[in-house]
């Protein structure tokens, strides 16, 4: 079992930066692949970025250019640096844990964090 834990959520202005981070206990990242989804209300949960163990990172287009994942298996945890914030960046993010659907790079995660909220004020 895995258990993950977001950090780093809050309010800031449109342009600005926030660095969320996910704390990982159990068992470690090294062989997971790690990745950040965000969910709004109403809306199904997307992707926004993914990190394999070989630290191959993928994004969704909406972020690309603006996120960056990374991750420190020696800390356990992974990051997703956050700029250029828009006021859709604003939601929920979550950090997830797994592995990629085989012969694609997309992430079937098996475990979930909690969540942390992101606001992103005009």
């Amino acid at each position: 079992q895995v258990q993950l834990v977001e950090s780093g959520g809050g309010l800031v202005q449109a342009g600005g930066s926030l660095r969320l981070s996910c704390a990982a206990s159990g068992r470690s990242i090294r062989t997971y692949v790690m990745g950040w989804f965000r969910q709004a209300p109403g809306k199904e949960r997307e992707f926004v970025a993914t990190i394999s163990p070989s630290y191959t990172t993928y994004y969704a287009d909406s972020v690309k250019g603006r996120f960056t994942i990374s991750r420190d298996n020696a800390k356990n945890t992974v990051s997703l640096q956050m700029n250029s914030l828009k006021a859709e960046d604003a939601t929920v993010y979550y950090c997830a844990a797994g592995s990629f659907i085989l012969g694609t790079s997309t992430l079937n995660p098996s475990y979930w964090g909690q969540g942390t909220q992101v606001a992103v004020s005009s």
